[in-house]
């Protein structure tokens, strides 16, 4: 059984490439991933607890965090692809402001 700092450290390690990928990237693609890859670490270190305290709550709680990643990545891809289409680029700089 692996113990459950070892999850706690997998979590805080990929959150810290999340945010490294976030903040150092310009791209807008690439900023999406690191975006999922924090999510994707806060839901290991809740499960991680939920089963280190041995309830439920934190796995119910992933769910509601997958939902929410989900709709993130289909207004976030739209996004995406239209200002693709309208800039040719997908630099987050270049979309600064929203309105045209």
């Amino acid at each position: 059984m692996v113990p459950t700092e070892y999850y706690l450290i997998l979590s805080a390690a990929l959150f810290s490439l999340g945010v490294l990928g976030f903040l150092v990237r310009r791209n807008a693609i690439v900023v999406f991933m690191a975006v999922e890859l924090m999510l994707n670490a806060v839901n290991i270190a809740l499960v991680a607890f939920s089963r280190h305290f041995g309830v439920s709550d934190g796995q119910i709680i992933v769910l509601f965090v997958m939902v929410v990643a989900a709709a993130e990545a289909a207004l976030g891809l739209a996004i995406i692809v239209v200002l693709f289409r309208r800039r040719r680029t997908v630099d987050v700089d270049s979309a600064s402001e929203m309105k045209w």
